[in-house]
């Protein structure tokens, strides 16, 4: 794998060693298709298209037989490199790819509709923050707490304050690189990259993202990711 990398101010990971078990499909739900193109090119475009963003890293499993065969896996700002068991094990190999970036732009590979002005925004923080921050979509449905062990309400969760975590997550690359290996080391649980933030003492800023940002993790996510993909499509060509 290609493991050299040029030191631009902002570089992204992209962790693509999961399975996507949960998609009932004998391909890593990352190489399904949407239309002409797999989920994982769907997900490299707007950041190879940003003007910001000078290095793509695309973390693979050691047994990755395919993405070699796309078309992106030749784009002169994509880097490959091994990944590990875990997405934090993932993104600490990205990270060292990555050494000499201030920042850090990591970015889910089964989230195919990320918005360029979504982009833009959360990279506009770099201006201002030394902590970084993610883009977060406000809950606007009930929240149910289930009783312990059984599928039934215990009580509702008061929302106010309550955003989804999406991605990408945007951190000063030595800090997460930091709280990650700290983290790991402690045994915390690590759901995202904020979370590594999070257990260090950090507070990451919420940056409001559009909520058609989706992660691809059921079957019929696809459909809805199409359907996403089709509008953005046809606004940028309008």
């Amino acid at each position: 794998m290609n493991s050299a990398v040029s030191s631009p101010d902002i570089i992204a990971v992209v962790p693509a060693a999961g399975i996507g078990s949960r998609m009932q499909s004998s391909s890593p739900k990352q190489y399904l298709t949407i239309g002409r193109q797999t989920i994982l090119e769907h997900t490299l475009a707007p950041l190879l298209a940003h003007e910001r963003i000078g290095n793509v890293i695309v973390v693979l499993s050691a047994d990755d037989d395919k993405f070699a065969a796309l078309p992106v896996s030749r784009h002169p700002e994509i880097i490959t490199v091994c990944g590990g068991g875990q997405r934090a094990d993932s993104v600490l190999a990205g990270l060292q790819a990555a050494s000499g970036a201030r920042w850090v732009l990591v970015h889910d590979a089964a989230r195919p509709c990320l918005h360029p002005d979504d982009l833009t925004r959360l990279l506009a923080i770099t201006a201002s923050s030394k902590v970084g921050g993610i883009l977060a979509a406000p809950v606007r449905d009930t929240m149910k707490r289930a009783e312990a062990g059984r599928d039934a309400i215990a009580h509702t969760v008061e929302r106010d304050a309550l955003w989804h975590a999406l991605t990408p997550q945007l951190f000063p690359l030595e800090l997460l690189r930091q709280c990650l290996q700290r983290a790991l080391q402690e045994g915390a649980t690590i759901t995202d990259e904020a979370s590594a933030l999070e257990y260090c003492g950090y507070h990451p800023e919420l940056v409001a993202g559009r909520s058609d940002n989706i992660k691809v993790t059921r079957p019929e996510d696809l459909a809805l990711a199409a359907f996403f993909l089709t509008q953005l499509h046809n606004k940028e060509s309008a």
